[in-house]
């Protein structure tokens, strides 16, 4: 439904969801959540207007949902050191998802949202509704399942919620694509683009002869290399475990910081001379990809990529998870098991091929002049 009112706003954010703001010149603004054009929109929106002319905007933006409810657990979550351990950027993601399952109606039109649902009347059925509403994007149907049980398992721990009733809601399945790895072929191409001295091929190089996440690649510095080595606390593990990772500088490696402009701060640096911020080192190389070409190519790929190569060099689990400061065996057993397999299969491919009673190979098709297929029988075994 389109309304038409002085004042109001739209705003589209990186998602491409639309929010809408009441909005004076020369003041701040508020955000309207309710339904648009429902009572409690309107009612909403007068309100907003009311407080913007008279000066109490601020505490009308203030307050609080209602204690007790599922958008009030939320607030207290964000306050708990369960949620402030977490990563920068996982804190953000985390507190976006919470957000948009609490600004789901409870139906189609209705301004019941689920962050208005008591927390004792909560159900299972009820995560199944928010998950479902996203089963468009299956990833971030689950991340709202997985997103809702740590909430509401804090919140049994904490004795806010008698059950976790976020558990007993499954996952929904579906085909994974996942970031493209990067193949030798397309690092060569990017080089092409990007030589080495440059500060694209430092990148590169950064992520894929350390294996580190873009989060702690723009992380590394002059303070961080010793005597060969890189010694750091990796982000993601930080605010958790506090586990250093330890790498050595491949001489390939060391061979691109030393024919590259470094930063101060960090190896990286942006064209003002700061450095990187995760996401902003993101969209920068993503950017550097495709002007070589590599569109499909994201610096995510580039850990995988030095993953897959790892392991099919005949890394260990052990190996892979030291390199790569993993703290489960479950990922490094994904790329051993991937490359496994194309070893396997490369020595004993052979092995498929028919041969004839004096032993030789015959050609594809035919076994001892009697052909592999049977053209009358149609049935597939």
């Amino acid at each position: 439904m389109e309304v038409d009112l002085p004042y109001l706003v739209e705003d589209v954010d990186r998602h491409g969801n639309v929010r809408l703001y009441v909005r004076m010149r020369g003041r701040s603004k508020i955000r309207i959540r309710e339904p648009v054009g429902s009572p409690p929109f309107l009612q909403a929106y007068d309100a907003a207007v009311k407080a913007l002319k008279d000066g109490t905007a601020k505490s009308l933006k203030t307050r609080g949902p209602n204690p007790g409810t599922l958008a009030w657990l939320a607030r207290e979550y964000e306050k708990s050191f369960e949620f402030k351990k977490l990563d920068p950027r996982s804190q953000r993601v985390r507190r976006a998802i919470l957000e948009a399952c609490c600004a789901e109606p409870t139906k189609p039109g209705s301004s019941y949202r689920f962050g208005d649902c008591p927390i004792d009347r909560l159900e299972t059925k009820h995560i199944k509704i928010m998950r479902d509403r996203k089963d468009a994007t299956p990833g971030a149907a689950n991340n709202r399942v997985r997103a809702l049980r740590v909430v509401l398992a804090w919140a049994v721990e904490a004795e806010h919620a008698k059950r976790n009733v976020a558990a007993e809601a499954k996952t929904l399945k579906y085909q994974k694509q996942g970031f493209h790895t990067w193949t030798v072929g397309e690092v060569e191409q990017f080089a092409k683009r990007h030589p080495v001295g440059s500060k694209e091929w430092l990148a590169l190089s950064l992520m894929l002869l350390t294996g580190v996440r873009r989060s702690d690649a723009v992380r590394l510095g002059h303070e961080h290399a010793k005597d060969g080595w890189l010694t750091f606390t990796p982000s993601k593990t930080k605010g958790t475990t506090g586990k250093m990772l330890h790498l050595p500088i491949l001489p390939e490696l060391q061979e691109v910081l030393d024919a590259s402009q470094l930063g101060k701060a960090t190896f990286l640096e942006t064209g003002q001379g700061r450095p990187f911020t995760a996401a902003g080192f993101g969209n920068w190389f993503r950017d550097r990809c495709d002007e070589a070409g590599l569109s499909h190519c994201t610096s995510h790929g580039l850990r995988k990529a030095g993953a897959t190569i790892a392991a099919e060099n005949g890394a260990t689990e052990k190996q892979l998870m030291a390199i790569f400061g993993w703290e489960t065996a479950a990922l490094a057993a994904h790329y051993s098991k991937k490359a496994d397999q194309k070893k396997l299969a490369g020595k004993a491919m052979h092995m498929i091929v028919p041969a004839s009673g004096s032993g030789q190979g015959v050609p594809p098709g035919t076994a001892s002049g009697v052909p592999l297929t049977n053209n009358t029988d149609k049935s597939d075994n």
